[in-house]
């Protein structure tokens, strides 16, 4: 079992001077369609692409509108913010980085949205915590890559009582990854790879 303490997103390597760079993320569809929203360009960072974030909500299109969802690993809130932009009821964002948490509230406030939230720490003692809220329809995983964080990430949400009947459930990890161990009711919808990166859905049952 992975130590909690020891969870580090590649994307979380501080850079605290005034010269630190900006990068950008697009949101596809929805309300803010083609809106662009300011992220940290810090070293490692990954939002998921916009091929593989406009297949995924494809996927999800019958059950995003009116939907809680959870943004596991958020970094960037790509996944997040799109989910609000169509229609979702709710999101909550996990996020390590302080500096990565500021940016999601900023942008958040710049787009007057009251349907998300933040909440600063690391996810696995976030999830370990017990979940305080409704269970969530929709849950994001997409960990930093070669951490180990998607075993007990999966562990945490199943046993901690994070997940809705019949949630979705978004993983995307790096294609030497292999097959991802799951729990026995959850049933894989869909798989892909695009590039070096696999991404699939499940639904719990």
């Amino acid at each position: 079992m992975l130590k909690i303490d020891s969870m580090k997103k590649p994307h979380h390597l501080s850079r605290r001077s005034a010269t630190q760079k900006r990068g950008e993320v697009r949101i596809i569809a929805g309300s803010w369609r083609g809106r662009k929203l300011p992220v940290l360009d810090n070293q490692g960072l990954r939002p998921t692409t916009d091929r593989i974030k406009e297949t995924l909500f494809n996927w999800l299109m019958p059950y995003i509108v009116g939907a809680r969802c959870l943004d596991c690993f958020a970094g960037s809130g790509s996944l997040g913010f799109e989910a609000l932009s169509r229609q979702a009821s709710a999101v909550q964002f996990f996020e390590l980085d302080k500096s990565a948490v500021k940016q999601l509230q900023h942008n958040l406030q710049q787009l007057a949205c009251e349907r998300g939230t933040v909440q600063q720490g690391n996810t696995l003692q976030l999830l370990a915590n017990g979940n305080g809220q409704a269970p969530f329809d929709i849950v994001f995983v997409d960990p930093p890559f070669q951490r180990q964080l998607i075993a007990p990430t999966l562990e945490l949400l199943r046993h901690n009582h994070w997940l809705a009947d019949n949630a979705l459930i978004y993983i995307e990890s790096e294609k030497q990854l292999g097959e991802i161990q799951t729990p026995p009711d959850w049933q894989l919808l869909k798989e892909k790879i695009g590039g070096e990166v696999c991404f699939r859905l499940y639904q719990k049952h």
